[in-house]
């Protein structure tokens, strides 16, 4: 079992998300990122508007990506 915090995986807080694979920890986190949406919180906003434009790259979103993924095996 791995442990990341949401700002380790892009977010906004230290809310901490454990799981077995990286996939499952992305499930997590995106999970909190829709309550958060849903409740308009500043913060995840900020970080979610950065997020967006990462996605204007495919190149760039894939590299952000699997850097998370190797911080994550490397826990």
């Amino acid at each position: 079992m791995k442990t990341m915090t949401c700002k380790q995986l892009g977010g906004a807080c230290d809310k901490e998300f454990s799981a077995h694979t990286f996939e499952e920890i992305a499930k997590l986190s995106k999970a909190h990122g829709a309550e958060m949406f849903k409740i308009a919180d500043p913060a995840h906003m900020d970080a979610m508007n950065k997020m967006r434009e990462l996605m204007h790259s495919p190149e760039d979103m894939q590299a952000w990506f699997e850097d998370k993924r190797k911080e994550f095996e490397a826990l």
